[in-house]
């Protein structure tokens, strides 16, 4: 009910009331810390309709998360850090789950993309 406290609310339905109260204030851009994390699958997908029609609406969205599937399916690009720096900036048609962990973890580029030095006509 419209009464009820948040407090007593499921964990999906506080995270929507929350992202209610900051629409409220009409902003031009969202910046969403592991907005998913937590709640059922039913409120995540609830969560990443509300942000897809935001950004359709002309609302800028960054979001952080964890969660490379989460991230993949929601990102037009994605920004991979390592050691608090911009490792990569991917497209969403560029973008894996291997490459964003490859750049995460500090290669520059996936193993299996990397050639060994013999491959490239060097000393083993």
């Amino acid at each position: 009910t419209l009464r009820q406290k948040a407090i007593f609310l499921s964990g999906g339905n506080q995270q929507k009331v929350v992202l209610a109260k900051w629409l409220a204030s009409q902003p031009k851009v969202l910046i969403l810390d592991e907005p998913t994390r937590g709640i059922d699958v039913g409120a995540k997908a609830e969560v990443h309709a509300l942000m897809s029609r935001l950004a359709q609406a002309g609302i800028g969205i960054i979001m952080v998360s964890s969660e490379l599937p989460e991230v993949l399916g929601m990102s037009d690009r994605i920004v991979v850090m390592h050691e608090g720096r911009v490792a990569a900036i991917l497209d969403r048609g560029e973008a894996t789950q291997e490459r964003i962990m490859a750049y995460a973890s500090g290669q520059n580029e996936p193993r299996a993309a990397q050639q060994a030095p013999s491959e490239q006509g060097g000393a083993p």
